[in-house]
């Protein structure tokens, strides 16, 4: 069995309750069960030597305000681990233990005590003359915003926030003993000491202990080995002692299953709460400062529900705040602004202010919320930019309708059926400006993709400025009825491939699809229209066959289980497009040869 985090905290709600448990712990008070040979360790506050009632009255006493009649006044904490850790041969042998594994256990809790606490706890004394190693620390819960001691805020609070704050001290001290090998115990266990005494009177009930102590199963004086076995097994008192025994024996095996699946269950609650608590860092660190917290650093004090001060009467309302006084009556939001506005400063001041007062990640999340705020506010001002087509330039049309069919080897009808619907022509720069429009009934142009045709080897090739390659796609529909909704998706890597991939499937079959089809140019998964395409029952990807178009394939295979790969023969479509038509013309020639064979032969 894995070692356990021990922690337990007390309220000390009067001087008296300090002075009283002072004592104990000093051993100024008689401790039956304390070993008087062993000494015990100060590990923090051991420089002062005066009464634990003296050091807490001073650190109240530099408080703005008085402690309330029932305030808690200290909160002791106690601190240890289940015996198993100290020693680990044998648990039962009290009073024992490994001091090395003592002394890591010790330096880790003094040193989660001051990480955690700090100065507000004002001692921090291990014991070492009773049966288990443990920790007795004070804590002063000092709350410098508030000027008063408040355990609740540190520790407790109303409406389940107590137990929620004490789990996640459970939660730190036991990740502060992890290295150790020591585990916390299972959150939410609902083991009480109380508990533990009902188990303990349980197993030294009746009838096994008061059968026993009074001898009710010894062989009596001249009684027969045989009459004594017959004797003690019809004794209804020793056939309980067999069921409470067996009963134990269940209840062990089933206590220890359970143990282990309680284990395996806290180990796995511990990892999820690890990734909300790093999820629970990212909001708050995307959150700004709380502006109460700044108007307190500000030097405001928060009097009828304004914070006065300085000339201003500020009313704060969540992130958003107004100033109320005679010469300001205006207001804004968020930390910067509020800087900005009662220190008469500009945001660079603003942010070094804030880093002086909450530190470098404070000043971030102030910052990342003028962001954010000064974002919203241009995304909702700014007019969008309309995109622009580039301009078309019919002189050059022949040049790139030429490229088109004769080196791309694409059909001239076909060229010409895009080019009168307006998804291809030609730009100044003689590029081929193939149209990109979104999926809409009626498609709109959002982007643009250029080829360039100049010259012999020109390989330049990308998107007109502006385009929204997320929104628009280069596509067009075959077969079927005009009205038909889509049965068939199509996905290639650029708008070439798309129309020599409809051109080769044209040619083999003779005739247009007899579904309705759409043949759509994606050059990357980040642009894949998921939604439109979910429903889509038959949808191809004929990506090229290399290793970029094979893993984008199976990338779209995650997006759209239902897709099917397509692989060329050749680098890409528009090379098998081309094969195939110098495969026609090859078969054409011999078909012409042939017939001319054949006619010299009559």
């Amino acid at each position: 069995m894995s070692p356990l985090t021990i922690l337990r905290i007390e309220k000390l709600k009067t001087f008296g309750n300090v002075a009283g448990s002072d004592d104990h712990v000093t051993r100024n008070r008689e401790t039956p069960n304390a070993d008087p040979t062993k000494e015990n360790v100060r590990l923090i506050g051991g420089e002062d030597s005066r009464a634990l009632e003296e050091i807490v009255k001073e650190k109240i006493s530099t408080l703005k305000h008085r402690p309330r009649h029932d305030a808690v006044l200290c909160t002791e904490m106690f601190l240890s681990a289940s015996p198993e850790y100290f020693r680990p041969k044998d648990p039962s042998l009290s009073g024992q233990w490994s001091d090395s594994l003592m002394q890591q256990w010790a330096i880790a809790s003094r040193d989660w005590l001051a990480q955690n606490y700090g100065e507000k706890c004002v001692r921090a004394e291990l014991h070492l003359d009773e049966s288990t190693p443990h920790i007795h620390a004070y804590i002063v819960p000092l709350n410098e915003k508030t000027g008063r001691v408040s355990h609740d805020a540190m520790f407790g609070g109303r409406g389940g926030q107590g137990r929620i704050k004490l789990s996640k001290l459970q939660d730190s001290y036991a990740a502060a003993l992890a290295p150790l090998g020591i585990e916390r115990g299972v959150k939410g266990s609902k083991a009480t000491h109380t508990k533990v005494k009902e188990y303990y009177q349980a197993v030294n009930s009746e009838p096994l202990t008061a059968v026993i102590t009074n001898n009710q199963l010894a062989p009596t004086p001249f009684e027969s080995a045989s009459s004594y076995v017959t004797r003690i097994q019809s004794d209804e008192q020793f056939q309980a002692i067999n069921h409470q025994l067996a009963d134990r024996a269940f209840m062990q095996e089933r206590l220890e299953r359970a143990e282990q699946r309680a284990r395996a269950s806290e180990k796995e609650r511990q990892r999820l709460e690890e990734i909300v608590r790093a999820l629970e860092l990212k909001t708050q660190q995307l959150r700004d400062l709380p502006l109460v917290d700044v108007a307190w650093e500000l030097g405001l004090h928060h009097e009828e529900g304004k914070w006065k001060g300085h000339g201003h009467i500020i009313n704060i309302d969540g992130p958003k705040f107004y100033d109320f006084a005679p010469d300001q009556q205006k207001g804004g939001g968020g930390a910067i602004d509020l800087v900005m506005h009662v220190n008469q400063c500009n945001l660079r001041q603003a942010v070094v202010w804030l880093h002086e007062r909450f530190g470098e990640s404070g000043a971030e999340r102030a910052a990342i919320a003028k962001t954010k705020t000064v974002a919203a506010e241009i995304i909702q001002l700014e007019p969008r930019p309309k995109f622009t087509l580039p301009v078309e330039d019919k002189a050059k049309w022949t040049a790139v309708h030429n490229y088109l069919t004769q080196k791309r080897g694409i059909p001239e009808n076909f060229v010409e059926l895009l080019h009168k619907r307006g998804l291809v022509y030609a730009d100044d720069q003689q590029n081929a400006v193939f149209v990109m429009r979104n999926l809409l009934e009626e498609p709109q142009a959002i982007g643009a993709f250029l080829r360039g045709t100049r010259g012999e080897n020109n390989t330049f090739k990308g998107y007109e400025k502006g385009t929204k390659r997320r929104e628009g796609w280069f596509h067009f529909r075959l077969g079927g009825q005009p009205t038909s909704p889509v049965e068939k998706v199509v996905l290639l890597k650029s708008p070439i491939d798309a129309v020599s991939f409809a051109m080769l499937e044209y040619q083999l079959r003779g005739d247009v699809p007899p579904n309705r089809t759409l043949y759509m140019a994606v050059d990357n998964p980040k642009s894949l229209p998921v939604e439109q395409l979910q429903h889509i029952p038959n949808l191809q990807v004929a990506f090229d066959s290399d290793d970029s178009g094979n893993a984008a394939a199976r990338v779209v295979k995650e997006l759209l289980p239902q897709s099917k790969r397509l692989k060329c023969k050749a680098d890409d479509w528009n090379q098998q497009l081309l094969d195939y038509g110098q495969q026609l013309r090859q078969q054409q020639q011999q078909q012409r040869q042939q017939e001319q064979d054949d006619e010299l032969s009559l």
